[in-house]
């Protein structure tokens, strides 16, 4: 696999904080939500490919069960939602409302 974030699988990405890491994982879900609604599913398949490259650093670096089990099932159902039949039914507005918290929480901590 082709790395898109190289600075930060090489060990960087793991001294970020959970909430960043998250909003930065949404971040990359939101520009694959806003190319596939703008019709240019190239673009939405890189940012989606992106957010699966930040998903899998971050569950290198997990530390717990309970995360490692959310991640996973974050990983399997955002899957289930740009490459697979969304068995899941996962919506836009859903992962909007599930990113929202992480990304506003790393603002006020910064």
């Amino acid at each position: 696999m082709n790395l898109h974030h190289k600075e930060l699988a090489q060990g960087r990405w793991g001294r970020l904080p959970f909430l960043e890491q998250m909003a930065h994982i949404g971040s990359e879900v939101e520009r694959a939500l806003s190319w596939k609604k703008k019709q240019n599913p190239a673009y939405s398949q890189m940012a989606f490919e992106r957010s699966l490259e930040l998903i899998d650093l971050t569950l290198d670096n997990v530390s717990g069960k309970a995360r490692l089990k959310e991640l996973a099932r974050l990983r399997e159902a955002i899957v289930d939602f740009f490459a697979g039949s969304n068995q899941f039914r996962s919506t836009e507005n859903a992962w909007r409302r599930y990113f929202s918290p992480f990304t506003f929480a790393a603002r006020r901590h910064l």
